[in-house]
């Protein structure tokens, strides 16, 4: 049986979210401010584009609950 859609607690969901991305976003900057000299430049442009991600992520994320507190 399918579980009802309950939408009530969807922005504390995204908050979370938000929450969760912007501290791994910290968390790689911090691990490049560190470790520059010591990785690759492949590496580095690998982490560079996932936190490229993580910022795209995070703006879908306010936008969605932006649109969550309208409903």
């Amino acid at each position: 049986m399918a579980k009802p859609d309950n939408r009530a607690d969807n922005q504390a969901h995204l908050q979370e979210h938000i929450d969760h991305t912007l501290a791994n976003l910290r968390e790689a900057e911090d691990y490049l401010d560190e470790h520059a000299r010591e990785i690759t430049t492949e590496e580095k442009q690998r982490i560079e584009a996932k936190n490229d991600r993580r910022q795209e992520s995070i703006k879908s994320f306010i936008a969605e609950k932006k649109d969550e507190a309208q409903q």
